[in-house]
């Protein structure tokens, strides 16, 4: 179910129509191009133009939709076909005042930005540098004797600085005190008439995303719902309403994400789609039954926030290298492992789209499917269906695949299938609950896989923690005590400069914005897998990593507090330090 959360700023069809006559570059001169670059087939051209006349929209942004081309190589196509310049908002700081000399509904309508006001030019990024509607909505805001120069910019980015600087308009309040007054006016939109209940929950949902939560909670109570955020791994309280709401408000979640509104005494799970800020953003659902009404979690999906390249995720150069040199490898399996929430899925999604191409056939086994991947097969593994992960191993293996992911192993058969996937020349890609990367290997025994058999099967295994960022506008600098020289295993005749967290407006008060992560990246070398073969102590295996250049996650993390990236107690709460206090 996909609905539109752009605002009223939105352009209709018609309109949309109209406006995509003035343009001066017919669509089809942008797929030629692309072709001719070599950036998509002429298959994917044609698919995108027949896609294009269907939906209405420009032929770029199906390409982007369709996976075929990122949004900064349509961006630098786009600024290389017009001859104009590309303005990167992602890596720039725009003056406010400038900005807003247009209205947010013109700038969010026509997907326009004033970037730069000299004395002969004013600066704007588009979307679509050839919408001259847009151009010259823009140019009544701005004095007469200026040229407007227009600059290519990604949608997506430009969107992000819309809402960045316009600011959001907190309208959860005013809602409820309409629902609650009992005359609240309906609203008629371009999809008919939206009651206050719909528009309350999508003002949260909303909300949640800007914000942005990786979860939503909500929690009845004996008289209120609280809603709780998920907000870098921690859960922060946003509000608490009277359970009055409740009823309406959990039909339309259940109706959103396709549950069976009159079932309210056994679990249910679904899902839904909203596009926000012009990207596309998946919600999953989850209700279940308390003693006090159903406890509705909302887990949000943000694939331009959540999938990055692997140069993105935080990591140190040198882990990206040894990570890259376990992907080199042809075959074996390659675990990633940490608590839920760790990351995990986020960095296997990164090396898969890092192996990712036209010579490589890539599937997968999910539960669930999380983000939704091009080129990638990816099947949804169910447990009350009629395939669990130790099967669709199996059914895989006659799909001819070059690279296997399995989203967990959790039993021997699962083990010994994926095993098996490694042993006949694939690689393997999975996920194991362990506390650390050597422990991984134990745990696969503990399963009941022969130490014989994982010896120069088991290629690598990457171990991770999250940990929250300082924010920036408030972090306080301050030297280190004998204590956290002792922590962090320093002299205190040098003692470092630290920072810690304070809070502020910023960052929400908690002193932290966004997450990093700490990674141990364990490559298995002959010597070691000789060592696992022979059933040694995790000790022995401990030592050979270390001589093979192995560096534990939790120096990592102190390399990272002394950065300034994050804080000693930050560290503290996420890894084992007991042995240093």
């Amino acid at each position: 179910m996909t609905q539109d959360l752009a605002g009223p700023g939105a352009s209709r069809p018609a309109e949309a129509a109209r406006e995509a006559e003035t343009r001066a570059e017919p669509p089809r001169l942008l797929g030629e191009r692309l072709v001719g670059e070599g950036l998509i087939s002429a298959d994917q051209r044609d698919i995108a133009l027949l896609e294009q006349r269907r939906s209405g929209k420009m032929l770029g942004e199906v390409l982007v939709e369709l996976g075929f081309i990122t949004e900064h190589t349509l961006a630098a196509t786009l600024a290389e076909s017009s001859g104009l310049a590309r303005f990167d908002l992602a890596h720039s700081v725009l003056d406010a005042d400038t900005v807003k000399s247009l209205p947010r509904e013109l700038a969010e309508r026509y997907k326009v930005l004033p970037v730069a006001v000299t004395d002969q030019e004013v600066h704007l990024a588009m979307a679509d540098v050839y919408n001259v509607v847009a151009i010259d909505q823009a140019r009544r805001y701005f004095p007469r004797q200026l040229d407007v120069v227009p600059m290519v910019a990604a949608e997506t980015e430009l969107m992000d600085a819309i809402d960045s600087y316009y600011g959001y308009e907190m309208s959860i309040d005013g809602l409820l005190r309409e629902i609650e007054g009992g005359e609240a006016p309906q609203v008629t939109t371009a999809e008919g008439i939206v009651n206050p209940t719909v528009r309350l929950v999508n003002a949260i949902i909303l909300d949640a995303v800007k914000a942005g939560a990786s979860d939503l909670h909500f929690e009845p109570e004996g008289l209120f719902v609280r809603l709780r955020y998920r907000l870098d791994g921690v859960m922060t309280q946003v509000r608490a309403f009277h359970k009055a709401y409740w009823p309406s408000v959990c039909v339309r979640l259940k109706i959103m994400s396709g549950m069976n509104i009159a079932e309210t005494r056994n679990p249910q799970d679904g899902r839904f789609t909203f596009h926000v800020a012009a990207r596309e953003v998946d919600f999953r659902v989850s209700a279940h039954p308390t003693i006090h009404g159903e406890n509705i979690v909302v887990r949000v999906l943000d694939k331009t926030r959540s999938l990055k390249p692997l140069e993105s995720l935080g990591y140190a150069g040198t882990t990206v290298d040894r990570i890259k040199t376990l992907l080199r490898r042809p075959e074996g399996i390659v675990i990633v492992t940490g608590p839920t929430g760790s990351g995990k899925t986020t960095t296997l999604y990164s090396a898969l789209d890092y192996l990712n191409g036209m010579d490589r056939n890539i599937m997968t086994l999910e539960e669930p499917v999380e983000y939704r991947l091009p080129l990638i097969r990816q099947s949804d593994v169910r447990d009350a269906g009629g395939m669990d992960f130790a099967e669709g191993v199996r059914s895989i293996l006659r799909q001819d695949p070059d690279v296997v992911f399995v989203g967990e192993v959790r039993d021997e058969a699962t083990a010994t299938m994926a095993l098996r996937a490694a042993m006949t020349g694939h690689q393997v890609f999975t996920t194991l609950h362990t506390n650390d990367a050597v422990g991984a290997i134990y745990r696969l025994i503990d399963l009941g896989l022969a130490p014989g058999m994982l010896a120069g099967n088991v290629i690598g295994v990457l171990a991770q923690r999250l940990l929250r960022t300082l924010c920036d506008a408030c972090a306080e600098g301050y030297e280190a005590d004998d204590r956290e020289c002792r922590v962090l295993d320093v002299d205190p005749a040098e003692r470092p400069r630290l920072y810690r967290a304070v809070g502020c407006e910023a960052c929400r008060s908690t002193g932290y914005r966004g997450r990093t992560a700490i990674i141990e990246v364990m490559g298995f070398t002959r010597e070691m897998d000789e060592l696992i073969a022979g059933d040694a102590s995790r000790g022995a295996l401990l030592a050979a990593a270390a001589e093979a250049g192995f560096v534990p996650m939790v120096e990592d993390g102190v390399a990272k507090v002394r950065a300034g990236v994050t804080s000693l107690d930050e560290l503290i709460k996420t890894v084992n330090l007991v042995d240093r206090l």
